[in-house]
């Protein structure tokens, strides 16, 4: 039997149970640190997670609104979506920003990086904050059905804090464009 060590956890065995284009989910027989034996289940994501909140001159933003399949609601989020892991993040960010809102952007900024649901994935999510915008029809992909829509920042803010917006990536942005609007390590870009 071949173990291997993973921190405190020793993995007596480990058998992929299920693989769609996006997402791996593996089976692991382990030894957990207090020495007792069990199972893991493990979900690996393919892809990167990427956000971006586009922000104007003015202090507005977009956000895109879908139906969401596995929580059975309609979602507003910042632009989001996933990227290749062996492309730089700021590509695919920049590609998924044009797809869902149709819009471009002169300056980029990373402002967060965070691991989503650590104790049963490895889903890594990287956000930017994107400004300097130019405008263009969104190409959404085929199996999207999106809907856009602009609003004041301070609007969305308030949005996350009364609950109103869940989205994990969309929350942990616009706490943390705050956060640096408010310190001044984020400047609203002139027009």
């Amino acid at each position: 039997m071949s173990m291997t060590k993973r921190g405190p956890w020793t993995t007596l065995k480990e058998e992929m149970r299920y693989e769609t284009p996006w997402i791996a989910v593996s089976h692991h027989d382990v030894i957990d640190p207090g020495g007792r034996e069990g199972i893991y289940g493990v979900v690996h994501f393919k892809n990167v997670a990427l956000g971006v909140v586009p922000l104007d001159a003015d202090g507005n933003t977009w956000i895109v609104g879908q139906y969401r399949y596995p929580i059975q609601a309609y979602s507003w989020e910042i632009p989001e979506g996933g990227g290749k892991r062996h492309i730089p993040p700021i590509e695919s960010a920049k590609r998924e920003l044009r797809e869902e809102a149709g819009i471009e952007a002169e300056h980029w900024t990373e402002v967060l990086r965070m691991d989503l649901s650590n104790s049963a994935s490895d889903e890594h999510a990287v956000i930017y904050v994107a400004q300097g915008l130019t405008f263009h029809a969104p190409q959404p992909d085929p199996d999207e059905q999106l809907e856009l829509r602009k609003l004041p920042f301070e609007e969305l803010y308030g949005m996350v804090l009364r609950g109103e917006v869940r989205d994990s990536l969309t929350v942990a942005a616009v706490l943390r464009v705050k956060l640096m609007l408010l310190d001044g390590t984020l400047q609203k870009q002139s027009a």
